[in-house]
């Protein structure tokens, strides 16, 4: 089926809807606060929930959460492509990251709408629960679940500091869906965002083509040493646990360069008990977060990390408890779907180069399941995860206009493909 003519999508609609989500959860600094799960969640979830069925889309959920918006096909039986990303955010989170993803999903949706378009396969709108990991360990774990990384029970009884599982709180919010998680046959997989890096804005290109996305580790790590009186006890006696975590601290910024300038290695989170300021630490829990394209070097600094945290327990007298709770190797994106969305850039005329993704996204996951791609758009300094994250309403427009060239290019491909035995469907 031919693409149809005056292909646009409505870019001051997307930006608005953008600055109308970004109302729930709103930070005084400009950024957002809508952590997976909470009441702020389920408002952000209810208005994407409100404006998919405006567009007359069909809404399911499933156990994990999930929400899918579904657009019919001419052949409602071919798979689906599925555009997407999340709505939960960081504590200080900006109201772009993975929104961006979202709302540029339903914004194809509603230009399809304008033109009076019906593609060959279905399209929908996915928002995969608890993306960021910020309240729930790991991230992507909805995502995970769905391509089969992780199994049901495990996603649902990921639980936050406070012991609430992810379970319990989809049911107190309402969104503990009926439906099977993954299972079903996906045409292809488009995700849409910000960068959440410098490149594309310093190399002054509009459009990031993602071929691949690199590997992660997380690690969380206890040290437990022993809590004493911050003035009579001898330097040399003390057994203190946070002195251990801010060796390895050090270790993990060392071994970050050294594996440089692909590597990045990141403590971001640290409990001190009893947190008290006259009391030397007795136990100590932080995370550590590693990131590299290359699984071999992933390997290698797993290798020094470890060898570090036993040397530096070794040295003070801790007690050790050392999880590598999150892996997953790097990414190499679907050829054609890749190919999709350099289409889409030579048809819109955006400037644009080839880019790998520095931070983790659903669509690592879905790439195991599905044919995927993704579209970076640049944001303003590479800042994310911050409240002053920002990008501009022409970037934002640009990538819905690539992605909705890519998704059009896909959905009606997927007529080409042989059609599903009699009585299956797909949905």
């Amino acid at each position: 089926m031919s693409t149809p003519q005056n292909v646009a999508v409505n870019g001051s609609r997307l930006w608005q809807s953008l600055m109308d989500m970004a109302q729930i959860g709103a930070t005084p600094k400009g950024g957002v606060c809508r952590l997976a799960l909470t009441d702020l969640d389920k408002q952000g979830r209810d208005l994407f929930v409100r404006w998919c069925e405006e567009a007359g889309c069909t809404i399911s959920v499933d156990r994990m959460g999930n929400i899918f918006a579904r657009r019919p096909g001419r052949d409602d039986s071919l798979p689906p492509v599925i555009m997407g990303s999340h709505l939960d955010s960081q504590p200080t989170g900006g109201k772009y990251d993975g929104v961006y993803g979202v709302l540029a999903g339903l914004e194809v949706v509603r230009s399809l709408n304008d033109m009076n378009y019906v593609t060959e396969a279905p399209v929908e709108v996915a928002v995969w629960t608890n993306e960021e990991g910020s309240r729930f360990a790991p991230a992507m774990v909805s995502s995970g679940v769905f391509a089969g990384v992780f199994d049901l029970d495990y996603g649902l009884s990921r639980a936050d500091l406070d012991g609430k599982t992810m379970g319990e709180e989809l049911a107190r919010i309402g969104y503990a869906g009926d439906r099977e998680v993954g299972g079903r046959k996906v045409g292809a997989y488009f995700e849409a965002h910000i960068e959440q890096g410098p490149i594309l804005e310093i190399e002054g290109k509009t459009i990031g083509v993602v071929t691949d996305c690199q590997g992660q580790r997380w690690y969380e790590i206890t040290f437990t040493g022993q809590e004493a009186h911050a003035g009579p006890t001898p330097m040399v006696r003390r057994k203190d646990a946070l002195l251990g975590a801010a060796r390895v601290v050090d270790a993990v910024n060392r071994i970050g360069m050294k594996y440089g300038p692909l590597a990045c290695a990141t403590v971001g989170l640290m409990q001190i008990h009893p947190n008290s300021r006259n009391v030397i630490p007795g136990r100590v829990f932080f995370t550590v977060d590693f990131r590299h394209p290359d699984d071999a070097i992933l390997a290698a600094m797993d290798g020094e990390l470890r060898a570090e945290v036993e040397r530096i327990a070794g040295e003070i007298g801790l007690e050790t408890d050392f999880q590598q709770i999150w892996y997953y190797a790097p990414i190499k994106f679907d050829e054609t779907c890749v190919a999709a969305v350099r289409k889409g850039v030579e048809r819109t005329g955006h400037s644009f180069r080839d880019i790998v993704s520095g931070a983790g996204h659903d669509a690592c996951y879905l790439s195991k399941v599905a044919p995927t791609a993704m579209v970076f758009i640049p944001c303003i300094d590479g800042i994310s995860h911050n409240e002053v994250e920002e990008t501009t309403p022409e970037w934002s427009t640009a990538g819905c206009e690539v992605l909705l060239h890519a998704v059009l290019d896909r959905a009606n491909a997927m007529a080409e493909v042989s059609p599903l035995p009699p009585g299956e469907r797909v949905g």
